[in-house]
């Protein structure tokens, strides 16, 4: 199946996400339990990742939705300090060298209300249902 046959999640629009900037998160199912994705913007463009840290399954941000380290260059787990590229989701610093967060697909389209980030879910990890969208 290709990304254009997939349902895809309107997640904000794309404006909303600003280089280095706050992320959004979005309830989230992965592999049957509950999940949060988060949603930034890094160099021009949208990444989406699992907010679980590769190195101890804790969320990363250090307040809702601020997953940016103080330069706005990497991703940093509030927990143990663990930096992410934003653009890989590799860390390149703490306890999880190499290891990666859990990327998930996204877009930028135009859309009749302008132009708005989406996520396109895959098999294990889906979006809550709508009455458990409260991140």
């Amino acid at each position: 199946m290709n990304a254009g046959e997939r349902q895809a999640m309107r997640v904000c629009a794309a404006g909303d996400l600003v280089d280095g900037g706050a992320g959004v998160r979005r309830a989230a199912r992965y592999l049957d339990g509950d999940a949060v994705v988060f949603f930034v913007r890094y160099d021009g463009h949208v990444y989406g990742y699992l907010n679980r840290c590769a190195h101890v399954p804790m969320e990363l941000d250090w307040v809702e939705g601020q997953f940016f380290e103080s330069s706005g260059l990497y991703l940093m787990c509030a927990t143990h300090g663990a930096i992410y590229a934003p653009d890989t989701g590799r860390c390149v610093g703490g306890p999880c060298r190499g290891a990666r967060l859990r990327r998930i697909e996204v877009e930028e389209r135009d859309t009749p209300e302008g132009r708005a980030v989406f996520w396109l879910p895959d098999g294990d990890l889906q979006p809550a249902p709508a009455d458990e969208q409260r991140c």
